[in-house]
């Protein structure tokens, strides 16, 4: 009856002891051992806690990476996360200069140097992708929060103080390039061209035409 009696109490006071760990973090009797201090590795803004109270948490070792218990972000030192397709990854590298712009954000952009360019591609939506990550300049007076939709401009190349022609005035026949220049009313001289960079709006042109000269947009053709 007293083992009986000694084992009943053991078991009332590991119950106990587990119901203070449950509810308070911590046990009476192992008070100091089992009161932890758990230190961020940097400063920043708390981001999300996804564990409760009365939760149970893992250390990480070598066969587990253990709990999260919180997500810490340094909101002054951000990333731009994006993918680039196939055909225009090989134009890029790093330290390239990017232009970057968040939708909720009206009428604001962030300067951004490329980091990162994964040398694996990923497929979505039926095309392979590669993942850049830049490391971004954010004013001062401008809030960003984390998980922000964003856009990437990378200017490929780039010329100044050209001579350029809307895109549209361009007629292309084989190899050869064209521009109808007015030389009177209603009429137009055709005028072969070498055509430059183009930014999908204007383009340029290297030689055939002059500063001041006049060309015509897209033929217009009148059904009778």
């Amino acid at each position: 009856m007293r083992q009986a009696l000694a084992q009943a109490k053991e078991e009332k006071a590991a119950a106990i002891e587990t119901l203070e760990v449950v509810r308070d973090g911590v046990s009476k009797s192992n008070a100091r051992s089992s009161s932890t201090l758990i230190r961020s590795t940097i400063s920043g803004l708390i981001l999300d806690i996804p564990v409760k109270v009365g939760n149970s948490v893992t250390q990480s070792n070598t066969f587990n990476d253990g709990t999260t218990i919180a997500t810490v972000a340094n909101m002054g030192d951000l990333i731009f996360d994006g993918f680039i397709d196939e055909t225009e990854v090989g134009r890029v590298s790093e330290g390239v200069p990017m232009k970057i712009t968040v939708g909720a954000l009206k009428d604001v952009s962030f300067d951004a140097v490329m980091e990162f360019i994964s040398p694996k591609a990923q497929e979505k939506n039926g095309t392979n992708e590669f993942e850049i990550k830049a490391a971004v300049t954010v004013p001062e007076g401008v809030t960003v929060r984390s998980g922000y939709s964003a856009n990437a401009e990378i200017q490929l190349e780039g010329v100044d103080g050209v001579l350029s022609v809307p895109e549209s005035a361009i007629a292309f026949e084989g190899d050869s390039t064209f521009v109808y220049v007015v030389s009177g009313e209603k009429k137009y001289d055709k005028t072969p061209v070498v055509t430059g960079l183009s930014d999908g709006i204007n383009i340029e042109i290297k030689s055939g035409l002059k500063e001041g000269d006049k060309v015509r947009g897209n033929q217009i053709i009148e059904k009778k």
